[in-house]
């Protein structure tokens, strides 16, 4: 009997400010595709300086899914994501279209692509808790506290990395088993679609030069005033942790000027995209194409077809 034909799921990764939109978007113009973000921040409404949402002129060019749908009040974790991508991506294929999945978010693409473990859904409560005791106490100490519970986890976990901390210290409260111990996986779509993993990479030194640019020009659309709206607002453990927030609030209460605030928010975005990197990296599935190169488009498509 003949397996019957896969049908396509194109992702399109790689590093904040790598350019994955703007190849996303030709692609999906070449293809006939719809894209579905893989963004744990443009799902948020009046976010899209801090998140870098795809322009409207880029989303009325081509179909977009998962990109300001979500009051910043509201929390958004990598299971919610995973459900509504996974109905999307039927959605698309009904509609004889392909589906792009474009993103930097690792964890996020990992538990599409191969499942969530078997631990416990968010519980905001505790999140909401372990925030407060880094912002009383440091990132080190929620640190210090994972390698007493959880070594395993904590050697996979960058100390910096506070939204992974939180969510391994939160499984082992709600179960009193680490994360590293919770195996069983759910179903992710790598077997049920003919997958093609693109990765966008580029020189360190350009990636980071382009970062410091996108920077300035985040600045300059009114990024600070962004914040500042979203500071009159009670935002969800998972808004707040949009990298500009932290750096600019404190600009905006006086703790430093706004070129500090510039050089923190640059720094932070070069250990983002390192991070980012790190993660992608050992995953071999994925073809590496510089983005930067003149025949990116004619290799990305060579990936596709």
């Amino acid at each position: 009997m003949v397996d019957p034909v896969k049908e396509k799921v194109v992702f399109v990764i790689g590093p904040t400010a790598v350019g994955k939109t703007e190849v996303s978007v030709k692609l999906a113009e070449e293809f006939s595709g719809e894209i579905i973000s893989c963004d744990s921040m443009q799902v948020y409404k009046g976010m899209e300086i801090s998140s870098q949402a795809p322009s409207i002129t880029e989303q009325r060019k081509i179909p977009h899914h998962l990109i300001g749908i979500l009051s910043p009040t509201e929390e958004y974790s990598v299971a919610d994501f995973r459900e509504r991508a996974q109905a999307i991506i039927d959605e698309i294929h009904k509609r004889k279209k392909i589906p792009f999945v474009i993103g930097g978010s690792g964890l996020y693409i990992k538990a599409l692509l191969d499942g969530l473990c078997s631990a416990p859904s968010a519980d905001w409560r505790i999140r909401r808790r372990l925030q407060r005791d880094v912002e009383a106490q440091g990132e080190g100490a929620l640190f210090e506290r994972l390698k007493d519970v959880d070594p395993e986890t904590a050697l996979k976990v960058h100390p910096n990395d506070t939204r992974r901390i939180i969510r391994a210290l939160e499984v082992y409260e709600l179960t009193r088993l680490p994360l590293s111990k919770h195996k069983e996986k759910t179903e992710g779509i790598f077997e049920k679609y003919d997958i093609r993993l693109i990765g966008l990479g580029m020189p360190r030194p350009k990636l980071y030069k382009r970062i410091e640019e996108r920077v300035e020009e985040m600045f300059g659309k009114g990024l600070a005033e962004e914040v500042a709206r979203l500071k009159s607002i009670k935002l969800s453990l998972t808004a707040r942790s949009a990298l500009g927030y932290k750096e600019i609030t404190g600009f905006l209460e006086g703790e430093y000027d706004l070129e500090r605030a510039k050089y923190l928010l640059k720094r932070n975005t070069r250990r983002f995209a390192k991070r980012q990197l790190g993660w992608f990296r050992p995953d071999k599935r994925i073809t590496w194409i510089e983005a930067d190169g003149p025949e990116v488009l004619e290799l990305t498509k060579s990936v596709i077809k």
